[in-house]
């Protein structure tokens, strides 16, 4: 099994304001444009994990987005397998293995 590395692309990898199509996404926010350039250059998988996934019309988007800002397609997906190893979202709250214990404050 391949490991790799979760990105979400609205509001992570790509400026988020609100909905506006399946068309339409934002700018690359740059730090987070350069640390998947630095995993992809060091040979790291990286997926983009976005609910937009659940629907496979969304995916040719999300496809042409990463052409025009990463130079490369890479794989699009909206399930976690045991392969990945991290996930960054700006929707997550990190837990502690084993413990229920979070490292945020409660929603």
């Amino acid at each position: 099994m391949n490991v790799w590395i979760g990105v979400d692309l609205d509001g992570t990898l790509a400026y988020y304001t609100s909905w506006q199509g399946p068309e339409h996404i934002g700018e690359p926010i740059a730090p987070m444009l350069a640390r998947v350039q630095k995993w992809l250059a060091d040979g790291r998988e990286v997926r983009i994990f976005t609910a937009r996934a659940n629907e496979p019309e969304n995916i040719p988007y999300i496809q042409a987005w990463c052409l025009m800002h990463l130079g490369q397609v890479l794989p699009v997906t909206a399930t976690k397998d045991y392969g990945m190893v991290v996930l960054y979202d700006d929707r997550c709250v990190r837990v502690i293995t084993n413990t229920g214990v979070t490292l945020a404050p409660e929603a």
